[in-house]
């Protein structure tokens, strides 16, 4: 019975649907597009078939941006191409070879796991090209709305008119991939270019969903964006030129009801400009190597949110070293944000350290939505060990909610090697893979073997573990035998080049 009223169901769908379908080549629905012609009320088959693909290949990303912050997961053999597939093609239309398309949405997905949007459990997502997933439908719009908006129920790290259509790029490049375990699901927008077919600029983002309880993000929090290079922000068909201009693209989250939603920012321009989310358009390089958490299970009020530019989980500076204070390391410049993601509510921050005279800071903007600050960490003959900053953030909502984050800076080095993240101009490359992992992992990285290169693991308090030279560019590490938990793996070459990457054993 249950199979007889699904087929019913199916056959009515694609009756429906059928009624609703243009069949055109891809070529016409550009220029319709380009001349705003399309009738966004119809579904759009695209003659000539393509194939599916499978799983992708080991994707080595050395040299292609700076992991400042780790919260980057980086590609291996556990994602996969994005199923997309062009809605009402009489031929299934899932993309290929590399999932190249514009304006197409996957098939349903299941997850794993029941996700809380706003108090609704959802166990089936779609992944749209364009720069978000959606719950209730696929969307191929194109052209970014800003929040709260009632047609859209999406999660956005950055809805734009994104094309993947070109075989010229690499071929792990200009991909959207995607992978899901009990608790997460991780979706990767990788080096994608924009409409209509320009790869001049590129865009690397992350979005990562849990069920509330993944080691990937901290406890209470569901939402990740997470952003590589960030170089355009819209399409040809919004209005944009070369990339800019038109119609901004949209960061944020809005269930559809006019009530539960919240913006980061629309982005327009180059530069790293941003004066909060719901005043002008902001600048694309603002978004550069961000990490932004959120908790989207609650109906009502969202609490505030901040923004550590460039920074996830420890600053480090280096004290007792002539080397490293003729580097200026032995202090610390860092910014940090705060946001009300409600348009019509206002954020006020207290920051704390819990070493007063080692820390100073200045307000360098504020409106009511979103107020930033410059921040400096004075290590000079501190004794080694750990310093918190701390940062609460309240907002005017009903009821008033709060949000609190603490930066960890470390000093401390380990037989006149430090052990830290030596931010330098090289944009050294380190990944962990896979991240998180059963104490079995691969290192790759590209620093020069001659200068070798030392592996060194410290704990969560910063405490010595190991450490093991590093003689090949990609290394198979064993830490099996350690305690379950979070580690920090830095790479340091002789000349004082260093990376660093948190690792999940579990």
């Amino acid at each position: 019975m249950k199979k007889i009223f699904l087929l019913i169901l199916i056959g009515a769908t694609l009756i429906t649907t059928a009624q609703n379908t243009i069949s055109i080549s891809k070529s016409n629905y550009d220029v319709l597009k380009k001349n705003n012609q399309l009738d966004l009320t119809k579904n759009y088959s695209f003659t000539g078939g393509v194939t599916p693909t499978k799983l992708i290949p080991y994707h080595e990303e050395t040299n292609k941006y700076v992991d400042v912050c780790d919260c980057m997961i980086p590609l291996d053999s556990t994602f996969f191409y994005v199923p997309f597939i062009d809605y009402g093609n009489s031929n299934g239309g899932v993309m290929g070879p590399n999932n190249m398309n514009d304006d197409a949405s996957s098939i349903p997905i299941n997850l794993p796991f029941s996700f809380n949007f706003y108090g609704t459990p959802y166990n089936t997502i779609y992944i749209n090209n364009n720069g978000n997933i959606s719950f209730n439908t696929p969307y191929s719009t194109f052209t970014a709305n800003p929040f709260p908006d009632p047609s859209f129920n999406m999660i956005a790290p950055f809805w734009s008119d994104v094309d993947t259509r070109d075989f010229m790029v690499p071929a792990t490049s200009n991909v959207v991939y995607f992978k899901t375990t009990p608790t997460a699901m991780i979706v990767k927008w990788e080096s994608v270019g924009y409409f209509s077919q320009h790869f001049d600029k590129l865009n690397t983002f992350q979005l990562i969903i849990t069920d509330g309880t993944d080691t990937l993000l901290p406890p209470g929090i569901n939402v990740a964006f997470c952003y590589g290079d960030m170089n355009w922000t819209t399409g040809d068909a919004s209005s944009g030129a070369n990339g800019y201009g038109g119609v901004p693209a949209t960061v944020g989250v809005n269930k559809g009801n006019g009530i539960d939603y919240f913006q980061v920012g629309s982005f327009d321009h180059p530069g790293t400009s941003f004066d909060g989310p719901y005043n002008g358009p902001d600048g694309i390089d603002w978004l550069d190597y961000q990490n932004m958490l959120f908790n989207v299970s609650d109906t009502g009020n969202i609490p505030p949110v901040i923004v550590n530019n460039n920074i996830c989980d420890t600053i480090d500076v280096f004290t007792g070293d002539t080397i490293f204070k003729a580097m200026a390391i032995d202090s610390v410049l860092f910014e940090i944000g705060v946001s009300t993601p409600e348009i019509y509510q206002s954020v006020t921050a207290i920051l704390t350290c819990s070493l007063l005279g080692a820390f100073s800071y200045n307000e360098t903007m504020s409106t009511p939505t979103y107020k930033k600050y410059s921040c400096k960490f004075e290590a000079q003959n501190l004794p080694i060990g750990l310093y918190y900053v701390t940062v609460t953030a309240t907002d005017n909502g009903l009821p008033v909610k709060q949000t609190s984050n603490t930066i960890v800076i470390r000093s401390n080095y380990y037989d006149g090697i430090p052990l830290g993240i030596i931010e330098n101009k090289e944009k050294t490359a380190l990944e962990i893979y896979p991240n998180p992992n059963s104490g079995v992992f691969n290192v790759n990285h590209n620093f020069i073997v001659n200068s070798n290169p030392i592996l060194i693991v410290t704990d969560v308090l910063g405490n010595f573990v190991t450490k093991k030279p590093l003689n090949q560019k990609n290394e198979q590490i064993d830490l099996s035998n350690l305690t379950q938990g979070i580690y920090f793996l830095t790479v340091i070459s002789n000349e004082g080049s260093s990376k660093t990457v948190k690792v999940v054993y579990q």
